[in-house]
């Protein structure tokens, strides 16, 4: 039986990364977009991967980047997943140029804004739009409409973000029937310093929620 898979966003300290790796998260999250409080360099994102080898798949959150950032910062840091800000075609394009897996990240506020299926990324981090002025695309703590996700079945693995934290995700997960969880802001104490203790009740809750969906997989 397949189980809800979980992904840790926005690890900028060596208390957070250890804290993800002995939870047993599947994914741990650098964010590479300067305006977040949870940005890291490629140097420091790769200082902090080397404390174990093994563990959860990396993956880099890059918004609207260009081939040149991806290529940097993949000469410094491995990455096993791209997650992107960008339109389809730009996230296919750097699919090819890169042959690494690529999730796009989408802020979908109605059902006319599912992705086509015929998109070629392997999988969405899917949340709501971000509120009026804000300064960042994403992760900014805006609770996904759950109802609306919930007829959606994608052919592509995703992931529920936006609002989650250890006492909402199992719901969360119920309602929508997504195959895992994306959280950054949830398990924080204040924005970019993240909770230990947040961290193992998050991935704890994600993995007592009850198995709704088909899942097909991370790529």
């Amino acid at each position: 039986m397949a189980r809800p898979l979980v992904k840790i966003c926005g690890i900028n300290s060596t208390a957070s990364f250890d804290a993800v790796v002995e939870a047993g998260a599947d994914f741990l999250g650098f964010v590479f977009f300067p305006p977040s409080p949870r940005f890291v360099t490629p140097a420091q994102a790769a200082e902090l991967s080397a404390r174990h080898d093994g563990g959860p798949q990396r993956v880099g959150l890059f918004v609207r980047p260009t081939a040149a950032d991806i290529a940097a910062a993949l000469a410094v840091v491995r990455l096993d997943i791209l997650q992107i800000h960008a339109s389809p075609a730009e996230a296919a394009a750097l699919k090819a140029q890169f042959g690494l897996p690529v999730w796009r990240s989408l802020g979908i506020a109605a059902s006319e804004e599912f992705p086509d299926r015929a998109e070629a990324v392997d999988g969405y981090v899917v949340e709501n739009k971000p509120p009026p002025g804000a300064t960042r695309p994403g992760g900014n703590a805006v609770q996904a409409d759950w109802a609306l996700l919930a007829p959606w079945q994608p052919e592509k693995f995703w992931l529920l973000a936006g609002g989650l934290r250890p006492d909402n995700v199992a719901e969360a997960l119920r309602i929508t029937g997504a195959p895992g969880a994306d959280v950054s802001s949830g398990v924080e104490t204040a924005p970019g310093q993240k909770s230990p203790a947040l961290i193992k009740a998050f991935v704890e809750a994600v993995r007592a929620s009850p198995c709704v969906f088909n899942a097909t997989g991370p790529a």
